[in-house]
């Protein structure tokens, strides 16, 4: 009886232990060497203190030029829960999103700066709380941020939220994930500022939570001004893939209807204009001529744009139909 009880009792330990939810937090890193180490120290108290997950650290080392690859080695030998990734150049933020999103395993993906301006002890609880409410991704809202970049944050967000229609007050900060949320992602170059919105888009459920925002205290931002200007064109960029992405002839058939007719009716004003003073004006005539070819060239730019939506379609299709036989498989 009591080797049963035992074998029970270890059983039942196992189930528990399986039972656990497997959180992975995704840290990019460029040049953060004198933060790594506090980072490592910080994720080991969490780990150690939650009973209720287990964890990961994925963390992408973005082609630092310091010691960032080193402190990362460093750590790998004292903690297991570190699994890293190197870029051999910097790539950008996008990059090591494509990079790390992919290698994450956990139910729940955690994404956290490398720079401790958010203190994965105090937010990452935070983030979880918010996710197993049944929310399918959670932002950060920084409270007393105090650095230069506040107003270009609150301009880009206050666009954003009015062309997008996301109530979300801080567009580009920590963030949690449930897992299909990231396999579901269209990241291209710089959009990772679009998360939230792209998300938003497919119909997930956001919220955002308030996080203390911590000053670094190494290192510098690598946020430059010039990124400001691209962001905001980017934004349009963003919208008008949402708005016409899947249907592309609806924007190019208006714009080349509206081109055409009006070569069709100012070719037809010139005409009675000739018969009536027997006066030819040129410039109208060439300006009149190129707005019809222009409308043609359009509607042929939006039949070509509905085929490569068809085909990106098929594909799609075609990828969740092997998916679903492997998953069938297994």
């Amino acid at each position: 009886m009591f080797i049963l009880s035992l074998t029970y009792q270890q059983k039942s330990g196992k189930l528990m232990e399986k039972s656990k939810n497997l959180v992975s937090v995704f840290i990019p890193a460029y040049n953060e060497a004198e933060n790594i180490p506090s980072l490592f120290e910080k994720m080991q108290k969490i780990i150690s203190s939650d009973s209720e997950n287990t964890y990961e650290v994925i963390i992408v080392d973005d082609g630092s030029t310091d010691a960032t690859k080193a402190k990362i080695n460093d750590g790998l030998k004292k903690f297991d829960f570190i699994r890293p990734f190197y870029h051999r150049r910097n790539m950008g933020l996008t990059e090591a999103m494509r990079t790390g999103f992919p290698n994450c395993k956990g139910e729940f993906v955690l994404f956290l700066p490398g720079d401790l301006e958010s203190d994965p002890e105090e937010d990452i609880p935070l983030l979880l709380n918010k996710l197993k409410e049944g929310y399918d991704l959670v932002t950060g809202w920084r409270q007393g941020r105090k650095d230069g970049k506040m107003l270009a944050s609150r301009i880009y967000n206050k666009v954003s939220r009015r062309l997008f229609d996301v109530d979300v007050h801080d567009m580009n900060w920590i963030k949690g994930f449930r897992k299909c949320v990231i396999d579901d992602l269209e990241l291209r170059s710089d959009w990772h500022r679009f998360i939230v919105m792209m998300a938003a888009n497919k119909g997930y459920r956001i919220t955002e939570v308030q996080t203390k925002w911590h000053p670094r205290k190494y290192g510098k931002s690598k946020f430059g001004l010039m990124r400001f200007p691209i962001s905001l064109i980017d934004v349009l960029v963003v919208k008008f893939n949402m708005v016409f992405g899947k249907k592309p002839m609806q924007f190019f058939s208006l714009i080349g209807a509206l081109a055409a007719s009006t070569g069709i009716l100012g070719l037809i004003y010139l005409s009675f204009y000739y018969f009536f003073t027997q006066t030819q004006i040129r410039p109208l005539f060439t300006l009149f001529t190129t707005l019809i070819i222009a409308g043609v060239q359009l509607f042929v730019t939006g039949f070509i744009a509905e085929l490569v939506v068809t085909l990106r379609a098929d594909l799609e299709n075609l990828k969740s139909r092997i998916d679903r036989q492997k998953n069938d498989g297994q």
